[in-house]
């Protein structure tokens, strides 16, 4: 997973001081705190991530290991993620994984690191804010994109996966039939694969034993 640029957060530049950031922090969670928001699902959300970014920012400690890891990111050229996670920015995510995942060479693919990856980014904490969010529509565009970006796992891969899913996406009989389909592809492909492999075995066997019989 990318970092978080918790100088964007707080609307600071890197430079900022300390009494600057407490001063951004202090600005921005009267603004997006649940008690000044009538409890809103995004603005909770945004209102975690600033004090988050403001925690960071101002341990010393946490702070020089966050800028060790901000230089990091930069230096190799990797992105910054989403400042928050939202039905909306977890479904772009699960979209962008699932056009990746669509390229990739299903002979060679390394399925328990893909599988890693899915269940970091559908970790625990985000089936929380799902379920938070709540927004039905949303949750089955995510679902849709999650079960075609999981088509080259195995069976028991995508169980695993589908189980992790449940804890943030509840099971109505629309969103367990797609469910139940995606595993049972699942299990056709490594049917297919098992014996996709053991048929060229078969059919060399039986003819090797049509030319020995042949010669006899």
């Amino acid at each position: 997973m990318g970092l978080k640029d918790y100088f964007a957060i707080l609307e600071l530049a890197p430079s900022a001081s300390y009494m600057e950031i407490k001063k951004a922090y202090r600005k921005l969670a009267l603004q997006y705190h649940p008690d000044k928001t009538d409890n809103d699902p995004y603005a909770a959300a945004r209102f975690e991530v600033i004090k988050e970014a403001y925690e960071v920012l101002t341990d010393p400690a946490k702070k020089e290991y966050y800028l060790q890891q901000r230089w990091y990111n930069q230096s190799i050229g990797r992105r910054k993620t989403e400042e928050m996670v939202t039905p909306v920015s977890l479904l772009k995510q699960s979209i962008e994984l699932d056009r990746y995942v669509s390229r990739l060479d299903s002979f060679r693919m390394d399925r328990e690191g893909l599988l890693e990856y899915m269940l970091d980014l559908y970790n625990d904490d985000t089936m929380e804010k799902l379920k938070m969010f709540n927004e039905p529509e949303t949750n089955k565009a995510i679902l849709r994109a999650v079960l075609s970006a999981s088509k080259l796992l195995q069976a028991p891969q995508a169980h695993r996966l589908l189980e992790q899913l449940k804890k943030g996406i509840p099971g109505d009989p629309e969103m367990k039939q797609l469910m139940t389909l995606s595993l049972r592809r699942n299990r056709q492909t490594d049917r297919q694969e098992k014996w996709g492999f053991l048929l060229p075995l078969i059919l060399t066997l039986l003819i090797c034993l049509l030319m020995y019989l042949s010669v006899g």
